[in-house]
């Protein structure tokens, strides 16, 4: 890898990252000297790139750099096309028009030489099934997710039983052939998750969360990790009663 393009790439690291980075991690990703790293983070101050740290504590970069928002690589130009690709297929209508027009931006911003890796990529998402489509934009969740606004849900379970709720929408989950919001629901007094084509109706309320939807949503997945190991638990359980209790056949049979 050229200097220059080692470079880059370091202020790539840093500017990705929320904590420090350490030298140490730097040259394992760029296959490179931990010596190189410290000569280049010394080219990098010289040239009044405003990064800030020390060796065995790590670097991180400063907001006040400017840089122009499109120097892309090929690796990160076939990123943003297979993440477009996806949203177009599977997205709600506003996200899938906004992803098109994405790569029509991408398309006109990248020089010639790296156009056909956005017309012509090698990389494919396969189209989605067909589903139900949504009764209620989604665009009016994300609406309320950025402003912190309570949202009255008319909503129909899998057993086509009918509730009434009003839910403060944290996030919106994307899946295969579904959408979600998952949402505090003032009515089970817990997190709850909603299938978007299950929603009949939805009014924002001008009543705003008690909390910031970045908390809630700490909260969110704390809750869903102590879900997720409650359950393997039961599983792991159930596993070993199984198979004690085949191994008490299994003695059982013996003479």
């Amino acid at each position: 890898m050229r200097k220059a393009d080692r470079l880059f790439e370091i202020i790539q690291i840093l500017r990705r990252s929320k904590k420090p980075v350490t030298a140490d991690a730097m040259a394992a990703e760029l296959e490179t000297s931990k010596r190189s790293v410290y000569r280049d983070i010394a080219a990098l101050l010289a040239q009044r790139v405003p990064i800030r740290g020390e060796a065995g504590i790590g670097y991180v970069l400063d907001r006040g750099l400017d840089m122009p928002p499109l120097m892309l690589t090929t690796d990160e130009i076939e990123a943003a096309v297979l993440g477009a690709q996806w949203v177009i297929n599977r997205g709600d209508p506003q996200l899938s028009k906004a992803a098109r027009d994405l790569l029509a931006k991408i398309e006109a911003s990248v020089p010639e030489r790296l156009r056909p890796y956005v017309e012509d990529p090698a990389g494919r998402v396969i189209p989605a099934w067909e589903r139900k489509p949504d009764v209620i934009e989604l665009s009016v969740f994300r609406a309320a997710i950025h402003n912190a606004r309570k949202i009255k849900l008319a909503y129909r379970d899998a057993e086509g039983r009918a509730t009434t709720r009003v839910i403060w929408p944290i996030l919106l989950g994307y899946y295969e052939t579904t959408r979600i919001i998952c949402a505090w629901c003032e009515t089970r007094k817990d997190f709850r998750s909603f299938r978007s084509d299950r929603i009949e109706a939805a009014a924002v309320l001008e009543d705003r969360f008690p909390e910031r939807p970045a908390s809630l949503r700490v909260k969110w997945r704390k809750a869903m990790e102590a879900d997720w190991k409650r359950r393997k638990a039961e599983m792991e359980k159930a596993e070993k009663a199984a198979e004690a209790a085949k191994e008490k056949v299994g003695n059982q049979a013996l003479p």
